[in-house]
């Protein structure tokens, strides 16, 4: 299994963030995908805001996440903004 830490945009802060909530490593996320590891995220973190969402999109397309098309941006954030609701 390869680590959290060898994607895209994830540091060992949200790697650790992520292995709280159960996704170990690489493949864990890539199966969840960025939206489920969000919401697990935003469960026992509260404070994780729309960056990391785009982080997670990032690292599950291995790009950068500031090169995310801004239709993915768009659904993204309105994911985020329905969490808020």
């Amino acid at each position: 299994m390869a680590e959290l830490t060898s994607m895209m945009n994830i540091g060992k802060e949200m790697a650790r963030k992520l292995e709280a909530v159960g996704i170990e490593s690489a493949e864990k996320l890539l199966e969840a995908g960025s939206q489920q590891a969000f919401l697990k995220l935003k469960g026992m973190y509260p404070q994780v805001c729309l960056v990391h969402l785009y982080a997670l999109e990032g690292a599950v397309e291995n790009v950068e996440f500031n090169s995310l098309s801004k239709e993915k941006k768009k659904e993204l954030k309105g994911f985020s903004d329905f969490l808020k609701n």
